[in-house]
């Protein structure tokens, strides 16, 4: 058992192979899919896929895949589609968490300005947008969707919960709308369109809705242990900009409802001024030491484990392994 995948290691080495070679296409097919004439969108809308990435999402489409036949055209489209869709994501987020910094190089907004980095993922979108209309009625109806709780997660994020709404319940929704939405697209588009059977096809969107909330939740994790060189991003980027985490959301209530010293002073300098790396860099630290921490880890493995339960209603083999083996890559990786 073994794999040259980064995000799927040690599954059955047949799999592999077909999902190596497939990747493979989905790379060529999505340079095709932002080529344009244009001088500027050339360069910005291939800035973030240049950069790499893990490309979760279209394995995820290639292992729901495998349940019916990988190879059909309309497998890589979806793919494709829903990779675009992240990336085109990706420029939108970075402009609303003023980031500098992603997948190791700077951000577009950082590169060309707010209203460039905007457009370019409008841009994307709309290539996404085509792909849908390509594969087919169902692939753009599922796609709207998911598009639509895209925006709905960062417009609640943005705006934060009521004060009728508990402020975890509210963290949960914003994460099944801005990431695991798309993870459970990528299930679904994958396992519908190779012709896998509808309770496969339902099993696999359920799966990417829990796991794509346990990947947040790592990602919560990853933002404060982590350093630059390792994620690509500024250890600690949401605390700056006044994004909630699972952690700061634990240390909060504990602060409300305890009034420690030590969850007091992170509660402090959470609402204090952040613009100094020297500040934030001590923020991180204080949040480092804190069994925040590693509660968050623990909810982030809990919900990992609740989406390997839901693996359990396919069929035992080669794909159903390489599923679980995914689901520890995403809430068990450094990077």
């Amino acid at each position: 058992m073994s794999s040259s995948l980064p995000v799927v290691p040690d599954i059955d080495d047949q799999l592999a192979a077909r999902v190596a070679e497939q990747l493979e296409l989905i790379e060529g097919r999505l340079r095709e899919a932002v080529a344009t004439s244009d001088d500027m969108v050339r360069w910005t809308s291939r800035h973030l896929m240049d950069a790499g990435g893990k490309r979760v999402r279209p394995v995820l489409v290639l292992l729901a895949a495998a349940l019916g036949d990988m190879e059909r055209e309309s497998v890589l489209d979806a793919a494709v589609l829903v990779e675009l869709t992240h990336l085109a994501s990706l420029y939108h987020d970075d402009v609303m968490d003023s980031a500098t910094t992603r997948r190791g190089t700077d951000s577009a907004h950082a590169l060309w300005g707010n209203n460039v980095a905007i457009l370019t993922g409008d841009f994307l979108f709309a290539r996404a947008s085509a792909l849908s209309a390509r594969i087919g009625s169902e692939a753009v109806h599922l796609h709207a969707e998911t598009f639509e709780r895209l925006c709905l997660g960062q417009l609640h994020e943005t705006v934060g919960p009521s004060a009728q709404d508990d402020p975890f319940e509210h963290y949960i929704s914003v994460l099944s709308d801005k990431t695991a939405s798309l993870l459970a697209l990528a299930g679904e588009l994958g396992a519908v369109l190779s012709g896998a059977s509808e309770h496969a096809s339902g099993v696999m969107r359920r799966y990417g809705e829990k796991i794509g909330v346990a990947f947040q939740l790592a990602d919560d994790v990853l933002d404060l242990e982590s350093s630059t060189e390792t994620s690509g991003k500024t250890p600690g980027i949401d605390l700056r900009e006044g994004v909630p985490t699972m952690p700061t959301l634990l240390v909060r209530r504990r602060a409300e409802q305890q009034g420690d010293a030590h969850s007091v002073e992170i509660v402090d300098r959470l609402a204090g001024d952040l613009s100094s790396d020297e500040d934030l860099e001590t923020l991180v630290a204080l949040l480092r030491e804190d069994s925040a921490l590693e509660e968050t880890r623990a909810l982030a493995q809990q919900t990992a484990d609740d989406a390997v339960a839901i693996l359990e209603e396919l069929p035992d083999g080669a794909v159903r392994t390489a599923l679980i083996h995914f689901t520890s890559s995403l809430v068990q990786r450094h990077s």
